[in-house]
């Protein structure tokens, strides 16, 4: 038999990564030089972190007996990341070993309610953002809008104002040259401006460095059953400010939801009735909203990836294609329970080893301890087990598997506990009441894995799949990719075909399609097929085992209504969920991709003859002007020139406005595609009918045709032509609904994809790009 030559003695000595992961590591992971050349191959970039992680041992131990320690330590952290079981958080992958040495990912800072209070976190904000780092603010300290100030005897401008000029600095603060810093803003449900706070991104150009939720209490969702009265109260002085209906506050909150995805709520109550330190009372979350953090606390994340513990009858590892038909495949739970110790002990001496930004970050970290161990892989471990995402066995499978991790972390912390002695703020803590003896205060959360997921080439978080079959790009087109698992699945079964594996990039999902078999069609289900009453109930089943929170998406079809995310956020707190994001398909399309191109036209109202008699007017007149919020769809293509995204807007008289964007803005086919879209609304703006642009359109050639055949495109204008004609013909309507995807939101800053948003952050399937992680 031929040695694997990845493996010496059973050790691995390389790691096997896909092409994607490979590109990612090089962009944003690898030691680089001044010139940008990379320095470093990924063997060697996991070589560092193991061993500088490994070298926390020697803080507790000295001499020989430190030496074996880091020995041990630093092959077991190394195998356990080569064999894309673990995986650190971001920071940590990119900084142990090398100068900077920051290696969290998460920050909460204090808002006091003073000038030199708010000042003094605004310069530690960027400190953090320079360093690599997010943070979480909660502003429910500051006083309202236009209160007191009596040392000036002037009035407050209130927490919304500050919020934006916390969001200023990030606009101009990249974090180690590339991106902009992300943000958490939280405001209490009683805040006497909460009502400013819940609208303030109502306008998707404002505060868009900030996720902002509202910090509800029991007391409030209590007040909403029963359709009462509400108070607001000033935090100054704790008098109440104003008495408002319940519901109604909380319809405004729904309304922005549904809009465009902000805010998100976090049930105050229940994430502080579980706070371990009690002493340091919580008041927001990190970014994605899923480490609840006091002031000046941060946290250590790492994911375990699942799909490597499913093992054969003859113990090999699974793939997604093998399923399980005849409890044939399994989880092995001895090499699971190994890989949580470890992995526990690995993020306790990231702290030791991290380089922290604040010297009361410092303290405070050290002192609580917090690490938070999550998972990924979760919709690919539910394929090879052959178990659907949303039914019974699926959240029972969930339930079994967290508290599996939860327990075993616990274990390896009261045994780190047992070694090194408990997290230093025990006294006064929960785990002081209760008598465990642990050494971090918490030991679980389940974070965005963006980035991690692509290296260790799994599914992201317990998020279901982003799709069976997708756009990638590849060096400067994107092309079709099914998943290869999915291919060989078919080949085996006998169903496989280009025309079939054409259909499912066409449709992203399989779950309608007949000609997959049904037992196929069950498993390998996307975000888009579950519904939203599913994707909460996996939310909350996870959430019965995890110390902290849930980083997840509730996706909504786009033709779903108020009533459907009060739903959602209602049965969120049923559930004992700690918090809920949702966004609602195409939301923030129009917003996001017509930036610049939406201009109200110059037009005369119709006015009254002296006789009273009507007089007619054009469409472009009864039109009056843009109204400022308009529905429609946006539809992504791809050309020989790159992405397409072609966005289709309809009024109350039916087409109005189409826009068209290329990639990435600039340049003079970007130019062009701009000018198309503009050309499309003025014509339909004057009634032209959607079948006469389609007909002006469709054929026209460039020189730069994609794909062959009858769904060949052959130019911008023919996609546009393409899409317009999927979008408002009757013979394409059926296809529009069918396809599965998740919603584009954005062009990727990197490569100019469709942006999605999964796990609770804005994240790029093709080159990885994400905004968290």
């Amino acid at each position: 038999m031929e040695l694997d030559r990845n493996k010496v003695s059973g050790r691995l000595t390389d790691i096997d990564l896909s092409e994607n992961a490979k590109a990612v590591l090089a962009k944003r992971y690898l030691k680089k030089n001044e010139q940008g050349e990379v320095l470093e191959a990924p063997i060697d970039m996991f070589r560092r972190v193991a061993s500088n992680i490994a070298e926390g041992e020697y803080k507790f131990r000295e001499g020989d007996e430190a030496r074996a320690l880091y020995e041990e330590w630093n092959e077991k952290f190394l195998q356990m990341m080569l064999s894309r079981k673990f995986m650190p958080n971001s920071p940590t992958l990119m900084n142990a070993g090398r100068e900077l040495q920051q290696l969290s990912a998460c920050f909460v800072l204090p808002v006091e309610d003073s000038i030199d209070g708010i000042y003094d976190t605004l310069k530690h904000q960027a400190v953090i953002h320079k360093s690599g780092g997010g943070t979480g603010f909660g502003f429910s300290r500051l006083r309202p809008k236009n209160d007191i100030v009596k040392s000036t005897m002037g009035v407050s401008s209130g927490p919304v104002s500050f919020m934006a000029v916390f969001d200023a600095s990030t606009e101009h603060i990249k974090q180690g040259g590339t991106r902009r810093g992300a943000n958490m803003g939280i405001l209490r449900v009683d805040h006497p401006d909460i009502e400013e706070f819940i609208t303030c991104k109502n306008d998707n150009e404002k505060i868009n460095n900030f996720n902002i939720s509202v910090a509800i209490t029991d007391e409030f969702m209590e007040s909403v059953r029963n359709d009462t009265d509400f108070d607001l109260v000033n935090p100054r002085d704790g008098k109440v400010m104003k008495t408002v209906r319940a519901r109604d506050l909380f319809e405004k909150i729904v309304h922005g939801a549904w809009l465009n995805g902000e805010p998100g709520v976090v049930f105050i109550d229940k994430i502080d009735g579980d706070n371990p330190t009690p002493q340091f009372p919580i008041e927001s979350t990190n970014p994605c909203s899923e480490a609840h953090l006091p002031p000046y606390d941060s946290c250590n994340l790492g994911s375990i990836n699942l799909e490597r513990f499913v093992r054969s009858a003859d113990g090999s590892d699974a793939t997604l294609a093998d399923g399980n038909t005849s409890g044939e495949v399994r989880i092995d739970w001895d090499e699971l329970r190994e890989t949580v110790h470890t992995a526990v002990r690995f993020l306790d001496n990231v702290i030791e080893q991290n380089n922290y930004p604040l010297a009361e970050i410092d303290a405070m970290s050290r002192g609580n301890r917090r690490i938070g161990l999550g998972v990924m892989g979760f919709a690919d471990a539910l394929i090879q087990l052959g178990i659907t995402y949303d039914s019974e066995e699926g959240l029972a499978f969930a339930e079994k598997i967290m508290k599996f991790v939860d327990d075993e972390a616990w274990a390896a912390s009261k045994k780190l506990a047992e070694e090194r002695g408990v997290m230093p703020n025990f006294e006064g803590s929960r785990h002081e009441k209760r008598g465990l003896r642990a050494r971090n205060a918490t030991v679980t959360t389940i974070a965005p894995t963006g980035t991690i997921s692509m290296i260790a080439g799994c599914s992201g978080g317990i998020e279901p799949l982003f799709a069976v079959a997708f756009m990638r790009r590849q060096a400067d087109m994107e092309m079709p990719d099914v998943n290869p698992e999915f291919v060989r699945l078919a080949k085996e079964r006998g169903f496989y075909s280009e025309e079939l594996m054409k259909k499912v990039a066409e449709h992203g999902s399989v779950r309608d399609i007949e000609e997959v078999p049904e037992d196929v069609r069950n498993v390998w289900v996307v975000s888009h097929d579950i519904s939203p009453e599913w994707h909460v109930r996996m939310q909350a089943a996870f959430q019965k085992h995890t110390s902290m929170g849930i980083s997840k998406t509730i996706n909504l079809p786009n033709e779903a209504t108020t009533k459907d995310v009060e739903d959602a956020y209602m049965m969120a707190f049923d559930t004992g969920c700690k918090g809920v994001a949702v966004y609602r398909d195409g939301s923030r399309d129009a917003q996001v991709l017509s930036t610049g191109a939406t201009g109200k036209t110059d037009v005369s109202p119709a006015i009254e003859t002296p006789d009273q008699q009507v007089r007619h007017v054009s469409l472009a007149e009864a039109r009056n002007g843009r109204p400022k919020t308009l529905s429609g769809v946006t539809k992504k293509l791809t050309t020989g020139h790159g992405p397409l995204y072609v966005t289709m807007n309809d009024d109350e008289f039916g087409p109005r406005e189409c826009f068209v964007v290329l990639g990435k803005p600039g340049g003079t086919a970007a130019a062009f595609s701009d000018a198309l879209g503009r050309m499309i609304s003025l014509a339909m703006t004057h009634g032209a009918k959607p079948e006469e642009v389609i007909h002006q359109l469709r054929g026209i050639q460039d020189g730069h045709p994609y794909g062959l055949g009858p769904n060949a495109i052959l130019s911008v204008p023919d996609g546009v032509a393409k899409a317009m004609g999927e979008h408002y013909l009757v013979e394409g309507e059926a296809s529009v609904r069918e396809t599965r995807e998740l919603p584009i939101i954005g062009a990727c800053p990197d490569c100019g994809s469709g942006l999605t948003r999964q796990e609770g952050c804005v994240t790029c399937h093709s080159c990885g790009y994400s905004k968290c992680s």
